[in-house]
């Protein structure tokens, strides 16, 4: 069994109570996160709401626990597209520039710079622009910004696959460019891909909490962080629990994805883990 880090564990830890929590918030929150209390708006942390409430007397931690549920969901799927997207594209240029094809190598990854040159927020801008705000646009937009992200890292790492004595023999066996790309390369970098997936994760928690900062992401009534945050702006001085919460949850998040991420790095690093064992033994 290989060797738990502290960083995989705390993160591992975080990442699972968060992801309970988004799950559990199908089946129960323990307010309506529609109902408005004008008569018990701004009251205090307690017994009876342990978040606090916002200036229409909604129940905060109901909303949090909504509203993570909406910034995973988003995420995922944003992810997923980037994945499912670029690591084709990332095996075919490789595979085509080993294979006497650096054309078609030359024009995807030029392809991918172009979409490099938008980020995220300003991509889902322009897609608003067109089709209006929501969390589909979010999804798209965000999803769009992955793709060269997981092209340009299977790339990278097929490259440095091509060359070896194991892939030769498949050549000379008969296989294809991309039979050989999906059975001997991708399982060979489906470790470094697991742990960019995790580090895009919480980036497009982050992007999704920015997008729905700027009106652009999640629409009411449905709850969200990042809108969240922008109306307890105002509120701050006299009400700051309606952003201690929700930014709070934001931070632990993305911080437990990323040591979850570094952990698997450690973990699944060959050239990492001998790196650090010859400073232990020196």
């Amino acid at each position: 069994m290989r060797h738990l880090s502290l960083s995989f564990i705390i993160g591992g830890v975080l990442t699972f109570i968060f992801t309970f929590i988004a799950i559990l918030s199908f089946f129960w929150t323990p307010y309506d996160v529609e109902a408005i209390n004008i008569s018990g708006k701004f009251a205090v942390p307690g017994l009876d709401h342990i978040m606090g409430t916002d200036h229409f007397g909604r129940d905060i931690f109901s909303m949090v626990m909504v509203g993570t549920r909406n910034a995973i969901a988003v995420s995922l799927v944003a992810v997923g597209i980037g994945m499912i997207l670029g690591v084709p594209l990332g095996l075919w240029a490789a595979g085509s520039r080993m294979n006497g094809g650096s054309l078609i190598d030359e024009i995807l990854m030029r392809g991918n710079d172009l979409v490099f040159a938008f980020p995220s927020l300003l991509m889902a801008i322009m897609i608003t622009a067109v089709f209006g705000p929501g969390a589909i646009n979010a999804i798209i937009a965000i999803g769009i910004f992955n793709i060269p992200v997981f092209a340009r890292m299977s790339r990278g790492g097929a490259l440095s696959l091509w060359t070896r004595d194991y892939i030769m023999a498949a050549r000379v066996a008969g296989k294809g460019m991309m039979r050989i790309s999906y059975e001997h390369i991708l399982p060979n970098i489906l470790n470094i891909l697991i742990v960019q997936a995790t580090i895009q994760f919480s980036i497009a928690i982050i992007a999704e909490a920015s997008l729905s900062y700027v009106g652009l992401g999640t629409q009411p009534p449905n709850p969200s962080l990042g809108r969240m945050l922008n109306e307890a702006q105002t509120m701050i001085f006299f009400a700051p629990w309606l952003a201690w919460f929700p930014g709070g949850v934001i931070v632990a998040m993305v911080l437990g994805l990323n040591l979850m991420g570094d952990g698997l790095r450690d973990m699944l690093d060959p050239k990492l883990k001998k790196r650090k064992a010859g400073d232990v033994t020196a």
